[in-house]
């Protein structure tokens, strides 16, 4: 007779519902996915959450397996010797596998005042609150949005499309992912919409206060409202839980996404940092690892060695407003290429990605194990950059 086999899933984002999807593959599996709200939030919508030009919410029946339990709450603790996790509401769950997908939220801004008077938009609940701020900010108001990766250039341009007066400080580089030429198309395209880009030595936040925001060239901007999309953090859950994490408190993993610490913790999305080389933090990451970490547990039930990474990049897709965008076009080890696709073609580009993106995880939810992007080769560029710091790491001990 098998044995049952309870995994626990926490974090409800897209790699934690790929990954219990995915899992619902074999019925003497129980499948429990814990997250904090009672929707799953497309995180790469929030800017028009923010802009009332969209809906960053969907039902998770339109998305989850059925058969998976949903429990609405938050896990205060993993103890790994016990196999089990503790909640916020007292509860306490056990577990065989636990998959670790708590994804990421806003990093702390690290500059005096940023974090009184700046407004954060990584989480649902932020982008709630600054669309509230935003109803009863005037319209002649003044904007600064902090941070010029596809979080911030979305949030200028779609407020900048809206009639918004915006101001995009950079820190260093507009677009950091981007080719040249992309940046250019992307510069353009913000100039057009009227967003002012400060970019370069001089354009780093060093303050913040209620009414304006401190460059490192000298510069005060005048800022009635200002918006903080400057790198993002993950939660401590796993260094709070005495498990082993990167620098940043992701949780580290060797190459099939298992836990340096325990073979039942298996982690995905942007809270997994494999052999110490974490994969860019994006939902193009997030929904491969959470397949991959499906399947590692798979493997293990089954006896079996599970597969190790090797995930391959298309690129990166940003909305500059409704009527225009970019997807900038990479190798399959993640850094850009001199082609992309700009214009009112980048902008059906990116909504096409994001809707396939929903019909993904609603594919595996419907028809487990049919989801197979995960297993696209991305080269061996992973492979011999590890080697390589294999190698360094023998010559220092030698």
């Amino acid at each position: 007779m098998t044995a049952h086999t309870d995994v626990v899933v926490i974090g409800g984002g897209y790699a934690g519902v790929m990954a219990a999807n995915r899992l619902t593959q074999r019925d003497d599996l129980t499948v429990t996915l814990i997250n904090p709200r009672p929707g799953f939030v497309e995180r790469i919508r929030l800017h028009q959450l923010v802009g009332g030009t969209g809906e960053a919410v969907v039902d998770y029946r339109d998305v989850l397996a059925e058969g998976i339990e949903l429990v609405v709450d938050s896990v205060t603790r993993i103890d790994a010797a016990e196999h089990t996790v503790a909640l916020a509401s007292g509860d306490t769950l056990g577990y065989d596998y636990l998959i670790y997908a708590v994804g990421s939220g806003s990093a702390d801004p690290r500059v005096p005042g940023a974090a009184e008077f700046a407004y954060p938009i990584a989480t649902l609940e932020a982008a709630q609150q600054l669309r509230t701020v935003l109803d009863t900010t005037p319209a002649t108001a003044a904007i600064t949005v902090v941070g010029a990766g596809p979080t911030g250039i979305e949030t200028a341009a779609e407020l900048a499309e809206l009639g918004r007066a915006v101001t995009l400080v950079c820190g260093a580089i507009l677009g950091p992912y981007l080719h040249t030429r992309g940046r250019r198309s992307v510069a353009k395209r913000l100039a057009a919409l009227g967003v002012t880009v400060l970019d370069g030595p001089d354009a780093e936040v060093t303050g913040v206060t209620p009414e304006t925001v401190r460059l490192s060239g000298g510069h005060t901007l005048r800022s009635d409202l200002t918006i903080w999309t400057a790198g993002f953090g993950v939660p401590d859950l796993a260094a709070r839980s005495g498990l082993s994490t990167d620098a940043a408190g992701r949780l580290l993993t060797d190459e099939t996404l298992t836990s340096v610490d325990d073979a039942r913790i298996i982690a995905a999305g942007d809270s997994a940092a494999p052999s110490d080389m974490p994969l860019r933090m994006s939902c193009q990451a997030a929904i491969p690892l959470g397949a991959r970490a499906a399947d590692t547990v798979l493997s293990r039930i089954a006896g079996e060695q599970p597969a190790t990474l090797n995930q391959k990049f298309a690129g990166q897709c940003i909305s500059l407003g409704r009527r225009a965008g970019i997807f900038q076009f990479a190798h399959g080890y993640d850094v850009a290429l001199w082609l992309h696709i700009g214009g009112r073609p980048g902008a059906k580009v990116k909504e096409f990605i994001c809707q396939g993106i929903v019909e993904h995880l609603a594919g595996e939810a419907h028809k487990p194990g049919s989801y197979r992007l995960h297993r696209i080769s991305g080269g061996d560029k992973r492979r011999q950059l590890l080697e390589g710091r294999q190698a360094t790491a023998a010559q220092r001990a030698a």
